[in-house]
């Protein structure tokens, strides 16, 4: 059975990795990624994730499609995937101190055109961060195109006090449910 990874993170394949699983192709996504108007966070990931994988699989007849998306949550509001040093300070100052939510969905879609469907909602809290620490953590600029301006698996981890559910689902792509999905779409896996 011919696995596709329809993303281009190196944390996903990474990730995938720890399940002994390496995927035979990485296809990108080439998908509009704007919310919708009042859409809440979970739903949005929950789209995201199933819009990739249909994409990908529309030119991946045969394949099993596997895909994934994280959103970072203040509430009701999705935090962007920060692209410049302003955003970033900008989500470091909302989440500062605060809890949160981050949303992890995963779609598999089967050779036979079955989409399966798993989402993993965190909680994450940072400790209120100092002025030097928020300066320390920009400067070193993990959190260029990360959710929320952060990367969990990078030095940003020193500052979370708590995270209630899934790590690798705050990584990018949580593992119970990726091998559920998976077993449940025929892949071989142990």
């Amino acid at each position: 059975m011919r696995l596709v990874l329809a993303s281009q993170s190196p944390r996903r394949l990474e990730l995938l990795g720890r399940l002994g699983v390496t995927p035979d192709a990485v296809v990108p996504a080439d998908i509009d990624e704007t919310p919708r108007k009042a859409e809440l966070p979970a739903v949005y990931a929950a789209r995201m994730a199933a819009e990739k994988a249909a994409s990908v699989h529309a030119g991946e007849a045969g394949a099993l499609v596997l895909a994934a998306d994280v959103v970072v949550a203040a509430g009701r509001r999705i935090l962007p995937k920060t692209e410049s040093e302003d955003e970033a300070r900008a989500c470091l100052e909302l989440l500062s101190g605060r809890r949160h939510r981050v949303h992890c969905a995963v779609t598999a879609i089967s050779q036979d055109g079955t989409a399966r469907h798993r989402l993993s909602t965190s909680i994450v809290a940072f400790k209120r961060l100092s002025g030097e620490e928020m300066e320390a953590y920009l400067a070193s600029g993990e959190w260029r195109g990360k959710a929320g301006g952060y990367a969990i698996q990078g030095r940003a981890e020193a500052l979370v006090r708590f995270l209630g559910g899934s790590h690798s689902a705050v990584m990018g792509l949580p593992l119970y449910e990726t091998r559920a999905l998976l077993r449940a779409s025929g892949y071989p896996i142990g």
